[in-house]
């Protein structure tokens, strides 16, 4: 047995309304062709579905039956479609970042707390992984942007996201303050612990090291900036690190000052799609956690 949607429809409309009329304006169509709709069904089923007088429309035992069993079903049905629509509509909408392991675990878990406290309906999905990762993702459309120290990248769209500074770390011997700021030239000699090359910050501070020609011990070269700074803390050295890090160093036993002579800037990048325009919510994202960085960068006194 065929029945369709559209049939069950108007047999709900007209027991609802008890009038054919009625039903006809809800479903907007005439009440003629309402007629045709439940004439059909009830040709379908073999038997009547309604009896109508010229004042009353009422359900026969069957419709009533009918209606009892149908109507769990079309509700499910319309609950589904709304589900969809709203889908598609972009009522429930969703966006995607990409960024390194420790921007993802550091910075960007309170940020998305603090945006969806005036934007609950937008759900923000966080990849954490390499820049190479990052970049293969947002070049197939999985990721809506990306945020970390990018080179340019054909068919990539690069702009400036946030710049920071470079900072010296060292171990906190009995609750000392920390130092304004620190001259590249007083590092020389002092044991540094590095993070591996492949690390473009890192690369960037051997370039700024060898131009100057410092003659740094070199303690232990580790994989994470979180390492580093542990290692820092037990006393077995100094490290440079973006000012980023202070996000680290809140909870840690370490002073932090700017190093200046020369003030060396390191500039985190927002990359995204060139071929696709950037959603209005990951604009809008993208906007609330520059303005969250800053406050929080900013109140520490380094940028």
């Amino acid at each position: 047995m065929e029945f369709t949607s559209r049939q069950l429809r108007a047999f709900h409309l007209v027991a609802q309304h008890r009038s054919f009329a009625r039903a006809a304006e809800a479903l907007f169509i005439t009440p003629s062709g309402l007629s045709v709709l439940i004439r059909e069904l009830e040709r379908q089923l073999g038997f009547r579905l309604f009896d109508r007088t010229t004042r009353q429309v009422g359900l026969t035992v069957q419709g009533s039956e009918l209606l009892a069993v149908t109507q769990p079903g079309l509700r499910t049905l319309d609950a589904a479609m709304l589900r969809i629509e709203h889908a598609a509509s972009g009522r429930n909408k969703s966006i995607s970042i990409g960024t390194t392991p420790w921007i993802a675990a550091n910075v960007l878990p309170e940020a998305i707390r603090q945006f969806r406290e005036h934007r609950p309906d937008l759900q923000v999905r966080l990849f954490d992984g390499g820049l190479d990762g990052i970049l293969r993702r947002v070049e197939a459309g999985k990721l809506d942007f990306g945020l970390g120290i990018f080179k340019r990248v054909p068919g990539i769209r690069r702009v400036p996201f946030f710049r920071f500074s470079l900072m010296v770390i060292r171990p906190n011997r009995g609750g000392a303050p920390n130092v304004p700021a620190t001259r590249w030239s007083a590092l020389g000699g002092q044991t540094l612990i590095s993070l591996t090359k492949n690390y473009p910050h890192q690369q960037l501070i051997d370039r700024q090291l060898n131009r100057m020609r410092l003659a740094c011990k070199r303690g232990q070269t580790v994989n994470l900036l979180d390492t580093q700074i542990s290692l820092v803390e037990a006393d077995q050295g100094i490290a440079i690190i973006p000012s980023f890090g202070m996000f680290a160093c809140r909870n840690r036993k370490v002073t932090v000052s700017e190093l200046i002579e020369p003030l060396v800037n390191l500039e985190l990048y927002q990359v995204s799609n060139r071929g696709k325009k950037l959603p209005t919510e990951a604009k809008e994202f993208s906007t609330f956690l520059k303005m969250y960085v800053a406050s929080w960068v900013g109140s520490a006194g380094v940028l």
